[in-house]
């Protein structure tokens, strides 16, 4: 009996050590490249959304939901990541319908751009992990990981992340220490804040293709989504978000006006409510017009807040109280988060007065 208990003290030891040595060599997300933290954040909100977005970066610095909920009392989550794939976001989608069913889930149409895994990049490994990571174990996690590996990857290591950063002990940082167990909240229920301003200028045309069709695969899950939506009976909206690049082909919009008419879906693309919105690209921009600034998604969240309310008859839930309390503390921090960086930038305002610093230039 003793020999036992020895033994099992020795591998619950050992198993505790190998764990704090995996958390302490994963990335952080802390600082710098924080958008790895924001798929992990979702779990942490209250699963009482209206709304909850899916897609790439176009959707997580494009819009906020804190304006939503200020303006229009809409609760709103965005579970966006970068480069992710039409199939992360179906099984995100999946993953948020075990915890809850919104009125609408809002998927951007960028990604259907990749038809496999390969498509995305030599980056795609880690624009991966940034997005299955963060998370919780389930059979959506598993497929989503089989789903989303790129030669050289193994499911295992997604299993023991030990085995694919275990060569970072040697690169470690005090961060590393300070966020080994808990790490500080980085978005604004999803969204990616960014108040400094880099005019678009020069931006590149679309380079001619041999083929405009989406592919069989990316199809095959947007086919699923939709599917899954319907089921659950949630409203699946589909988006285009102002993005001035990557270039979004005619041909690619005209395909996804085509699937939404076929299947009862609303289509929206805001590259063509750019002035119904008031959007300036000379001031709603902070790197070029890639993504929108705080100035250019308050523009793009209030159209969409105002067709959601009223196109969609999402009702105004400020006067919920428990909900009210919750975003009480959300606002503090997004405006605190503002003035932190309004000072960091030089900024004045949000119509273009800003220092060109080394970070914006």
């Amino acid at each position: 009996m003793k020999s036992w208990i020895k033994w099992i003290v020795t591998a619950a030891v050992v198993i505790l050590v190998l764990w704090c040595l995996q958390r302490l060599v994963m990335p952080k997300y802390a600082k710098g490249i924080v958008e790895g933290a924001f798929i992990a954040e979702y779990y942490k909100d209250r699963p009482d959304h209206d709304v909850i977005f899916v897609g790439d970066c176009e959707v997580y610095e494009n819009f906020t939901p804190v304006l939503l909920w200020q303006e229009y009392g809409i609760n709103s989550y965005i579970r966006g990541s970068s480069q992710q794939t039409v199939w992360q976001s179906y099984y995100l989608v999946e993953d948020t319908f075990r915890y809850e069913k919104p009125d609408v889930v809002i998927f951007n149409v960028l990604s259907m751009e990749f038809d496999k895994p390969e498509d995305g990049g030599s980056n795609m490994e880690a624009y991966n992990r940034m997005t299955l990571e963060g998370m919780r174990w389930s059979m959506s996690k598993v497929k989503d990981i089989q789903a989303s590996m790129v030669k050289g990857e193994k499911f295992l290591d997604y299993v023991f992340p030990i085995l694919r950063y275990h060569s970072r002990i040697t690169e470690l940082t005090a961060d590393d220490l300070k966020y080994c167990f808990k790490t500080e909240k980085v978005s604004h229920n999803g969204y990616y804040l960014r108040v400094d301003v880099k005019p678009a200028a020069n931006v590149p045309g679309g380079r001619i293709l041999s083929d405009y069709s989406f592919g069989e695969n990316a199809y095959s899950y947007l086919d699923k989504m939709t599917k899954l939506c319907k089921e659950n009976d949630v409203e699946l909206i589909l988006i285009k978000a102002p993005s001035l690049y990557p270039y979004w082909y005619p041909e690619w919009d005209a395909q996804m006006e085509e699937y939404a008419e076929k299947h009862g879906l609303e289509y929206i693309n805001f590259l063509d409510l750019k002035e119904e919105c008031g959007l300036d690209y000379t001031t709603d921009t902070y790197d070029a017009g890639l993504h929108l600034n705080l100035s250019g998604a308050e523009k793009t969240t209030r159209w969409l807040g105002e067709f959601l309310s009223t196109q969609k008859g999402l009702k105004d839930r400020r006067d919920d109280e428990k909900l009210s309390a919750e975003w009480k503390q959300k606002i503090e921090f997004y405006e605190n988060a503002i003035e932190e960086q309004k000072k960091k930038y030089g900024i004045t305002d949000f119509t273009g007065e800003y220092r060109k610093d080394e970070e914006n230039s």
